[in-house]
C-alpha cells in the first residue's frame, strides 16, 4: 500500500484504538496480519471441508450424496430468510455500551433462528412430497437442530468486530474440524448420507459449547424494536439477494434431480462444491477485511486500494484453482472419484472456469455493505437469477447437464458485467476488465504448457502422467504468480513483518 500514510487511519491511539485494539501496530499491519495470517489459518479449515466433501463422495453412490445436496438446498431454501445481516450491522455499530448493543443484536438472532427452524422442520414432509422421498423428514430434522445450535456461535461477532481473528478464527474453527472427525469415521462404516448428517450436528453442537464458554457478555435477551427497525433497513436488500442465489441454488437441484434423478442431482451438489471452495478462501480474506472497511467507511481512497489490492491478494489463489480444476477435472474423476462420478466432469469443467471468473472482484459487495448501501447487491443478485431462470434452467430441463453448463457460463458472463457497472460507480476510474486481465495473467502459460503436453501425448493417460500434469502446472503458476505480483506480495509480506515485530508480549 502507498507509503503516505493517513494521520486518521494510522494513529494508534486515534480512531481505532477505540474501536479496535491494534497493540503498537499501524491499522495496515494489523489487517495485514488479520488477512495473511488468521487467513491462511482459516482456509486450512476450509480445505478440511473441500477434502470431506471429496473423501466421503468416494464411500457414497452419487444417489447417497443427492439425497445430501437435497437437504442441504433444502435448509438454505429456509436460512436464507435470515440473511438480515445481523452480525454485519453489529460490526458497524458504535454504540457506547457494546454489551448491550451485542445482546441486542443475539436476541434478534435468536427470533430469526427460531422463526426459521420451526418453518424448516414444518415443511419436511412437504419437501419429501415434491422430491418423492420420504427419508429426508429423519435426517432433516436432524440439520434442523444443527441450524438452532449455530445460533450460539453469536459470541464471535464480538471478537471479529475487534479484529481478534486468532480467537474469532480458532473459535469458528471447532466445528468444521469435529464435524470432518465424525462424518468420515461414519462414512466408513457405512452410514451413507447419514454420515454428513450426523457430522454436522456433532460439530455444531462441540462449537456451540467452547464458544459460549469463551464469551465475554453475559447471554441474555434483550428486545428492542428500534434497534429491529434499523437492523431490518440495513438487510433487506440482503434477504433479496439471499433469496436469489436460493433460487438458482433450489432450481438447479430440483430441476437436476427431475431430469438426471438422484444422480444428476448429486453431480450439480459436487460440481457446485468444489467450485465454490475457492470462493470459501476469498470471503475469509474478505471477512478480514471487512471490520477495517467499514472504520474507513468514508475514505475513498483508502477503500479503493484495499479493494483493489485485497482482490489481487485472492485472485493469485482464485484463478489458478478454478482453472486447475476445469483442466483436471476428468483426472479427478478417473483416478479419484471413480466412473460413477462421470457425468459430473463437463460440470467440473465449467464450474472451474465460471468460479475464476467470478472471483474479478468478488468482494464487491463488502464495500457496498460498509456504507450502508445494499441495494446495489439485491439488484445484481436478482438480475443473475432472472438469467438463471431464462438460460441454465430451461437448457437444463430440455437438454441436460452439458447444455446446463453452458448456460450457467452464460450466467456468469451477465453477473460480471453487473459487477463490473456497480464497481465503477463505487470507484471511478476503475476497469473491470484490465484488472481480470492482470490476474489471470499467470494462469495462461501454466495452462498452455498442460494443454500442450496433453497433445503431445501418444499412448493411454496414466496417473502419473496427470500427477507429472499437475506438478507442471503449480510449478509455472507458481512462478509466473510472482513474475507479476511480486511487488504487491513483497508489500504485503513488509506489514506482516511489521505486525508480527510489534506483537505485544500478551494480549489483554
Amino acid at each position: 500500500m502507498p507509503e503516505t500514510r493517513s494521520p486518521t487511519a494510522e494513529a494508534p491511539d486515534g480512531f481505532f484504538a477505540g474501536r479496535i485494539p491494534l497493540h503498537g501496530r499501524t491499522i495496515r499491519e494489523h489487517t495485514a496480519a488479520g488477512t495473511l495470517v488468521n487467513g491462511a489459518f482459516q482456509a486450512g479449515i476450509v480445505t478440511l471441508a473441500f477434502l470431506k466433501g471429496v473423501v466421503v463422495a468416494a464411500f457414497l453412490s452419487p444417489s447417497e450424496y443427492g439425497v445430501w445436496g437435497i437437504l442441504v438446498i433444502s435448509l438454505m431454501t429456509f436460512t436464507w430468510l435470515r440473511q438480515v445481516g445481523v452480525a454485519d450491522k453489529f460490526i458497524q455499530q458504535d454504540d457506547p455500551d457494546q454489551e448491550s448493543a451485542w445482546q441486542r443484536a443475539f436476541t434478534l438472532e435468536v427470533i430469526f433462528t427460531g422463526a426459521i427452524v420451526l418453518l424448516f422442520a414444518a415443511a419436511l414432509p412437504v419437501l419429501g412430497l415434491m422430491y418423492g422421498e420420504g427419508e429426508l423428514v429423519a435426517p432433516g430434522l436432524v440439520m434442523a437442530a444443527t441450524l438452532a445450535l449455530g445460533v450460539l456461535n453469536a459470541p464471535t461477532w464480538v471478537f471479529y468486530r475487534r479484529m481478534d481473528f486468532v480467537r474469532q478464527r480458532t473459535l469458528l474453527g471447532i466445528e468444521p474440524v469435529a464435524g470432518f472427525v465424525v462424518t468420515l469415521a461414519l462414512a466408513v462404516a457405512g452410514a451413507g448420507y447419514w454420515s454428513l448428517v450426523l457430522g454436522a450436528l456433532a460439530g455444531a453442537a462441540v462449537s456451540s459449547i467452547v464458544i459460549l464458554l469463551a464469551s465475554p457478555y453475559r447471554l441474555r435477551l434483550r428486545y428492542d424494536h428500534g434497534t429491529a427497525k434499523q437492523y431490518l433497513s440495513f438487510s433487506w436488500p440482503l434477504i433479496v439477494a439471499g433469496g436469489a442465489s436460493l433460487v438458482i441454488a433450489q432450481g438447479s437441484v430440483v430441476a437436476g434431480e427431475s431430469v438426471a434423478g438422484l444422480a444428476g442431482a448429486g453431480a450439480i451438489t459436487l460440481a457446485a462444491t468444489m467450485a465454490q471452495y475457492s470462493d470459501r478462501v476469498d470471503q475469509i480474506v474478505t471477512q478480514a477485511l471487512y471490520p477495517a472497511i467499514c472504520a474507513v467507511r468514508d475514505r475513498k481512497d483508502l477503500l479503493f486500494e484495499a479493494f483493489v489490492k485485497s482482490n489481487r491478494l485472492t485472485l493469485i489463489w482464485g484463478l489458478p484453482f478454478g482453472v486447475g480444476l476445469s483442466l483436471f477435472a476428468g483426472d479427478l474423476v478417473e483416478f479419484g472419484l471413480g466412473e460413477g462420478w462421470e457425468p459430473a466432469v463437463v460440470l467440473l469443467e465449467v464450474f472451474g472456469l465460471t468460479a475464476a471468473v467470478g472471483h474479478i472482484g468478488f468482494n464487491w459487495d463488502a464495500f457496498y455493505r460498509a456504507q450502508g448501501n445494499t441495494r446495489p447487491i439485491a439488484i445484481w443478485s436478482a438480475v443473475t437469477m432472472l438469467v438463471f431462470l431464462a438460460v441454465p434452467l430451461p437448457l437444463l430441463i430440455t437438454e441436460g447437464l452439458e447444455a446446463f453448463a453452458i448456460g450457467i457460463a452464460a450466467m456468469t458472463a451477465v453477473s460480471f458485467a453487473v459487477k463490473g457497472y456497480y464497481l465503477t460507480r463505487l470507484f471511478s476510474g476503475f476497469r473491470m476488465l484490465s484488472h481480470g486481465a492482470r490476474a489471470l495473467a499467470p494462469t495462461v502459460p501454466a495452462a498452455a504448457l498442460v494443454l500442450a503436453s496433453r497433445a503431445l501425448e501418444s499412448s493411454g493417460r496414466g496417473l502419473g502422467t496427470a500427477l507429472a500434469e499437475l506438478a507442471l502446472y503449480l510449478v509455472v503458476c507458481t512462478a509466473a504468480t510472482w513474475a507479476v505480483e511480486r511487488t504487491l506480495l513483497r508489500e504485503v509480506s513488509g506489514y506482516l513483518r511489521g505486525a508480527l515485530a510489534s506483537r505485544p508480549a500478551a494480549a489483554p
